[in-house]
């Protein structure tokens, strides 16, 4: 169009004009895509900060989003949660927390895999309502005494993955060792500094000589492994390279026992080998020959359990120890006159006799023993006993005894002299022969039943139920009752022994 003379001005003009357009639009554009590039870094930059706030949850040592060890932030760094009172209370804060509707269970003792960081919260304790974790009452951040096996954990609700999307790989049930490996299975201990420790090796079939991989190792299964040796009872169940074995290869992983099976090979464990931090999670034990052996005294329960109503004015000291009921807790933050209120206990004495070939001692050492001002005498244990009441339909209805304790020798039989006292920090145990006396009308010797509904229900007392110190046996260590509430009165009868 420009080829005639007279109208190579009017060309220049369109030119001009399609050049001024074509750089607007594309200033234009640059400008739209600047707003969009700063909105994107706006929100990563939210996202990152909500993911940085203090009181943060994330879970690791799996690849799926619903299931792992807890972590959480605080003081702009990520630290684990130990397993000491780690339940279904605690579970549900999480797993709501995340996002997810609650918890399918609670996991303990580094089922998925070792505690990666120093340990944030310990002794946890949630009445369920929380909308956070950090909300619930616990010893305060960095307060712990536990060991990196102690990482708590959770299973989370969560729905199918839409067909779209890649499925997830459905998790295979355990199986028997015995019946994956049929030509025979052989254990050793190897890399100890006496023969009664170090870490687990077996040999599957004709195959090379492997290590145990440690997530979920405890005393069962390490109780399981001396017996076999005939090295006597598991003192520890460890997850640990101290005794070497980063370099050998891992033969099996996630091994559980019940306790009382002959062999390894008649425990469960995973078709296909899943050990996260494979380097350092090797499964170790330390046998002894003689142990202690705890036994609950049921007919004492029974013989002594009564009610009581006691203002909340005279409880000021368990309520530090954590022995009431959340809702008890709730009334000191909302009311004035909360001392005035009143709480039903139903209270027992609960007398603990060691039965076994050696002295039960706690596990933690005597500086790390805590201090109580109000009952003025060290705690050894952190838990050392629970006491639940539990519905028919299995859930728990009055929250359990959660407190420490001071160990001691109050009653011994003839010839025997007691050896431990809680007085003047004394050393804390109980002797062979000798029984651990809490007579019922001591502080926290009792479960808060103020909310509870008058009817029937199952009762458990439970003493090592956390299994952090070694036994002979766990199997009577606990004892099952039933519990007739009829508001005037309470009865406890009919008790069973059995594990915690």
């Amino acid at each position: 169009m420009c080829k005639l003379r007279g109208s190579v001005l009017l060309c220049l003009v369109i030119i001009l004009g399609l050049i001024i357009l074509i750089e607007g639009n594309n200033e234009t554009i640059s400008r739209n895509r600047a707003k969009k590039a700063q909105m994107v870094k706006k929100l990563k930059k939210d996202l990152r900060k909500l993911k940085k706030q203090d009181g943060a949850l994330k879970l690791i040592g799996k690849n799926r989003d619903y299931e792992g060890n807890v972590e959480i932030l605080h003081d702009g760094k990520w630290g684990s949660i130990c397993d000491d009172e780690w339940d279904y209370l605690e579970a549900n804060v999480v797993c709501r927390q995340l996002g997810f509707e609650g918890a399918v269970k609670p996991t303990t003792n580094g089922h998925f895999g070792q505690a990666r960081r120093r340990f944030w919260m310990d002794n946890i304790y949630c009445d369920g309502t929380e909308a956070e974790l950090a909300k619930c009452r616990f010893d305060g951040w960095g307060t712990s005494d536990c060991e990196s096996s102690e990482a708590a954990g959770v299973i989370c609700k969560h729905e199918q993955e839409p067909t779209i999307a890649p499925p997830v790989k459905k998790k295979e049930p355990k199986i028997k060792i015995k019946d994956i490996h049929q030509q025979g299975i052989a254990i050793r201990l190897a890399g100890g500094r006496v023969p009664t420790e170090g870490r687990v090796e077996v040999k599957l079939g004709n195959g090379d000589w492997g290590v145990v991989c440690g997530d979920g190792w405890s005393l069962f299964e390490a109780g399981v492994v001396c017996r076999q040796l005939g090295l006597g009872y598991a003192s520890d169940a460890i997850q640990t390279n101290f005794f070497g074995g980063q370099k050998m290869p891992m033969a099996v992983s996630g091994v559980q026992c019940h306790g009382d099976e002959a062999s390894l090979a008649h425990c469960l464990h995973e078709k296909t080998i899943q050990c996260p931090g494979m380097a350092e999670n090797v499964a170790s034990v330390v046998c002894l020959r003689d142990m202690a052996d705890l036994v609950f005294d049921h007919i004492e329960l029974m013989r002594t359990a009564h009610l009581e109503d006691r203002q909340l004015y005279w409880l000021q000291c368990a309520m530090e120890e954590n022995c009431v009921a959340s809702q008890a807790y709730r009334i000191q933050r909302e009311s004035d006159n909360w001392h005035l209120e009143t709480r039903r206990l139903l209270r027992f004495t609960a007398r603990i006799l060691n039965a076994g070939t050696a002295d039960f001692r706690p596990a933690v050492p005597k500086h790390l023993w805590e201090w109580h001002m109000c009952h003025m005498h060290y705690h050894s244990m952190e838990v050392f006993a629970t006491f639940d009441i539990i519905h028919a339909n299995g859930t728990k209805v009055a929250e359990g005894h959660k407190a420490s304790f001071c160990l001691e020798d109050n009653q011994c039989m003839p010839g025997i002299e007691p050896r431990y006292k809680c007085a003047n920090y004394g050393d804390q145990g109980i002797s062979v022969n000798c029984s651990d006396i809490y007579k019922h009308n001591i502080d926290c010797q009792w479960v808060d039943i103020s909310e509870l509904e008058p009817g029937q229900y199952t009762f458990k007392v439970a003493v090592n139920p956390e299994f952090k110190v070694g036994e002979m046996t766990f199997d009577n260590n606990a004892a099952t009752c039933k519990l007739l509430y009829t508001e005037t009165y309470a009865t406890v009868h009919s008790c069973v022994m059995e594990r915690p």
